[in-house]
C-alpha cells in the first residue's frame, strides 16, 4: 500500500460524493417515499437516509447527522417508523438511485465500460474502511451490493460519502465544535450555502443562529462583520486536515493511479450530473 497526498483522496471523495448525493435533489426518491406514506421534505431525507440504522429513534440520528437541531427532527423521527419500515424505505431508496441515474446519465452511461471500471475501483476503496466508530458508514456497509454497475458504484459512493463524514464529525467534535457553530463557520466561509437555506433546511431559528455567531465571536473565531478571523480559519483548516487523516486508508488502499483514474471518471460522471441540472442553483454567500 502506497500513502498519497491527502489532497488526492479529498479530489477523488469530491468526484464521487455527487453520484451519490443527487438523489437527495431528485424528484424520483421523493415519490418513492412518498408513496410509502412519508412526508415529502424533512421526513423524506431524515428517513431516507437513516434507514440503514433500522428504526431508530431521534437522538441516534441527530447524534450521527450533527448539524440538525434534535426538536427539528423529532418532528419527524421515530413518526416515520409509524408510516413504514427502514427495510421498505432502502428498497424505495434504491428504485430512486436507479430512475434518477437512469434519467440524469441515460443508459449509454449505464451501460459503459468506464461505468463498470468505475464502480469497480470505488468498491475496491471501500475495501479499506473501518467500521469503528463510523454508525453510519458501518449500517451502509451491511447492505448487499447491488448488481448492476450504475447501482454498485453509488452503493460505493455512499459507503465512501459517510465514511468521511463521519470521520469529519469526529473531528469537528475534537475541535469543540457543535453541530450549528460547525454550520455557522462554514456559512462564514462565503463558498457555503446561504444561512437561511441552512436554517431551513436543519431546523435552526434565526435567534439560535444569531447567538451562536456572537458565541464564535467571543471565542475569536468570527469578527464582528461575522467573517472569519485567522483563528476562525487556522481552526477550519485544522478539521480539514484530521478529515483527511481519518479518511485516507480508502484511497491509500487504492493507491495513485488508481485513485487518480477513479477521481478521472467519476468526475465524468458529476459533470454529466450537474450538466443534467441534477443540482439546483444554490445561492451562497453569508447572507
Amino acid at each position: 500500500m502506497t500513502v498519497i497526498e491527502a489532497s488526492s483522496g479529498r479530489h477523488c471523495h469530491n468526484a464521487v460524493s455527487p453520484l451519490h448525493v443527487s438523489m437527495y435533489f431528485a424528484p424520483e426518491l421523493e415519490d418513492e417515499l412518498a408513496a410509502l406514506g412519508l412526508e415529502r421534505g424533512a421526513m423524506v431525507y431524515l428517513a431516507g437516509r437513516a434507514a440503514p440504522l433500522g428504526a431508530v429513534d431521534a437522538g441516534t440520528v441527530t447524534a450521527t447527522f450533527y448539524n440538525f437541531n434534535h426538536e427539528h427532527v423529532r418532528r419527524y423521527i421515530p413518526a416515520a417508523w409509524t408510516v413504514t419500515t427502514p427495510e421498505a424505505v432502502l428498497t424505495a431508496r434504491l428504485r430512486g438511485a436507479d430512475r434518477t441515474l437512469r434519467r440524469l446519465l441515460g443508459k449509454e452511461a449505464l451501460t459503459s465500460a468506464e461505468m463498470a471500471e468505475a464502480a469497480e475501483l470505488a468498491l475496491r476503496a471501500t475495501e479499506a474502511c473501518r467500521r469503528e466508530a463510523r454508525p453510519l458508514y458501518a449500517a451502509n456497509a451491511d447492505l448487499p451490493v447491488p448488481e448492476e454497475p450504475h447501482l454498485a458504484l453509488w452503493h460505493a459512493a455512499t459507503l465512501l460519502r459517510e465514511h468521511r463524514g463521519d470521520g469529519h464529525l469526529a473531528a469537528l467534535t475534537v475541535a469543540g465544535l457543535s453541530g450549528i457553530e460547525a454550520l455557522v463557520l462554514h456559512n462564514a466561509t462565503g463558498t457555503a450555502p446561504t444561512s437561511a437555506l441552512f436554517m431551513r433546511t436543519r431546523g435552526w431559528s434565526s435567534r439560535q443562529w444569531d447567538t451562536t455567531r456572537d458565541q464564535l465571536c467571543d471565542r475569536g473565531l468570527l469578527d464582528e462583520a461575522g467573517d472569519l478571523t485567522r483563528a476562525g480559519t487556522a481552526l477550519r483548516g485544522e478539521t480539514e486536515a484530521l478529515t483527511d487523516q481519518l479518511d485516507a486508508a480508502p484511497y491509500d488502499h487504492l493507491g495513485p493511479a488508481a485513485t487518480a483514474r477513479l477521481t478521472e471518471l467519476a468526475g465524468g460522471f458529476a459533470r454529466a450530473l450537474r450538466a443534467a441540472g441534477a443540482f439546483p442553483a444554490v445561492h451562497f454567500g453569508k447572507g
